[in-house]
């Protein structure tokens, strides 16, 4: 059987550690503001179900990885005096993955944006 009072407990615990992050991390509130940016020109331009999928998967992975990364440098720090070189590889290498991800998100939002966008530009 389903205990939702510690299943609540655990949402309200996972809300915290996100608003946690979004308070601390700047790269979080950029990534954030250009995911509402992405999310209100899907609703400007009508996209299809599937390129919401494109855009809603995009902006999902690239969050998940810029939270992954300040749990992972979060840890990294409290073990930093044992093990120092790894650690600034462990952050690099996060910090990688995140990029990667954004990297593959800012060329979906182009493969999906830009034939509305060249629309609007070739009527002017």
């Amino acid at each position: 059987m389903v205990n939702f009072r510690r299943l609540f407990k655990s949402f309200g615990y996972a809300f915290k550690g996100l608003f946690k992050v979004f308070r601390e991390e700047q790269n979080l509130r950029f990534q954030s503001f250009f995911a509402v940016l992405a999310i209100s020109l899907g609703f400007v331009f009508g996209i299809t179900a599937t390129e919401w999928c494109f855009i809603v998967f995009s902006i999902t992975l690239v969050l998940i990885m810029e939270v992954v990364n300040s749990a992972v440098e979060r840890v990294a720090d409290v073990l930093r005096p044992r093990i120092n070189n790894y650690i600034k590889e462990i952050k690099d290498i996060t910090a990688a993955a995140v990029m990667v991800a954004s990297i593959g998100a800012v060329i979906i939002g182009l493969i999906v944006f830009f034939p509305y966008l060249y629309k609007i530009f070739v009527q002017f």
